[in-house]
């Protein structure tokens, strides 16, 4: 009797253990606020807006203990508008953030597969890296966008939205990623896109790179990636988007410095971004960000040019909500007279010049 109960038991008892040795994980991000814009379209205007500092998303991740250090990984995330509850960037877009699962060895690193982000933002813009501005405090307003809609990114809503893919807002479907573990400091990753195109591995494809290293509280990262799009010679040319940047932590503030490079492969157009800031923390509550960018577009873009300052300040009311006030100025100039209007990230363009962009909001997660 007592043999058959053990035997009985045991598939329970494994299944227990199995549940023990596995993880799921909800988690949110949810950010709201008022914005001021001095010239959209050339009119004043004062909106309620979401998903500017951080995008207000939600999703699931976890992971199975396969036994001798192995385990199964998947994270699916979605993003929405927390003022009107519509998921972004449409209908149908259900896990359009991140839907990927994997495998991943302990002291080696992973390999997933889906639809991911591109290394650009993986090494250049998220931890451990943070080099961009955009991460820490500058948000959505902060990510790369001026005159330079003539560079026609496909599938772009501007044509140059986050022109530089750093920002996170760009994903590649259908994907295979490798990201090492950290050995002394140095993470490398590797990705590919596959076109899925009858006839063509190259058509449609996108192909990345990155490296990361960081000791003490210095830091440093660099990453490749070339997304090819059907609306480019059949899909045989893209956009290709280069950058190397640095960090460095002193005490209470965190220095950074980021060059990308990115190049319609069709048109030539290309645009060359330079940004420097700083976050200094006052206390565990306060902090202060403040960034400069230089943003130049060659001679297929008109020479167009735009230089960007935005500043921050944050209070944390607990470890998961802060409120922040952010302030952001773009001018711009160019080979043309009125082909050069300022357009800051998120809002409308402005029909001169300059632009002007003032916010209070919170931000909380889960």
């Amino acid at each position: 009797m007592n043999k058959a109960v053990a035997c009985l038991a045991s598939p329970f008892i494994l299944a227990s253990a199995a549940h023990a040795q596995s993880s799921v994980t909800l988690y949110g991000l949810l950010d709201v606020g008022l914005s001021y814009v001095s010239n959209e379209v050339g009119g004043h205007a004062f909106n309620a807006e979401d998903s500017i500092w951080t995008p207000s998303l939600w999703g699931v991740r976890g992971a199975e203990d396969l036994g001798g250090g192995y385990k199964t990984v998947f994270d699916l995330s979605s993003q929405f508008a927390v003022n009107t509850g519509a998921g972004i960037p449409g209908p149908g877009a259900n896990f359009n953030r991140q839907a990927l699962v994997g495998l991943e060895k302990d002291g080696v690193g992973r390999i997933t597969f889906g639809q991911q982000y591109n290394l650009m933002a993986d090494f250049l813009f998220f931890p451990p890296a943070k080099l961009d501005g955009s991460f820490m405090y500058g948000g959505l307003y902060n990510m790369r966008q001026g005159p330079f809609a003539a560079l026609g990114i496909p599938q772009n809503p501007t044509g140059s939205f986050d022109f530089d893919q750093t920002g996170g807002t760009s994903r590649v479907s259908n994907s295979v990623k490798v990201t090492s573990a950290t050995f002394d400091g140095l993470r490398l990753g590797a990705l590919y896109g596959f076109g899925n195109t009858a006839g063509s591995v190259s058509a449609n494809n996108t192909v990345g790179f990155g490296v990361n290293y960081a000791i003490g509280g210095f830091g440093l990262g660099a990453a490749y990636n070339e997304t090819r799009y059907a609306a480019l010679n059949n899909g045989q040319d893209g956009i290709r988007n280069f950058g190397g940047g640095v960090s460095q932590a002193i005490g209470n503030l965190y220095l950074n410095a980021l060059y990308t490079n990115t190049k319609n492969t069709l048109t030539g157009g290309t645009v060359q971004a330079l940004q420097v800031g700083g976050l200094y923390a006052f206390n565990p509550f306060w902090r202060l960000g403040a960034n400069y960018q230089y943003m130049k577009g060659n001679a297929q873009l008109e020479n167009n040019r735009a230089q960007q300052v935005t500043t921050a300040l944050q209070y944390s009311l607990s470890k998961r909500t802060t409120v922040y006030a952010e302030g952001v100025f773009q001018w711009t100039g160019g080979d043309v007279p009125g082909g050069h209007n300022a357009w800051i990230t998120g809002e409308g363009p402005s029909n001169g010049d300059h632009q002007f962009i003032g916010r209070i909001g919170m931000q909380t997660s889960f």
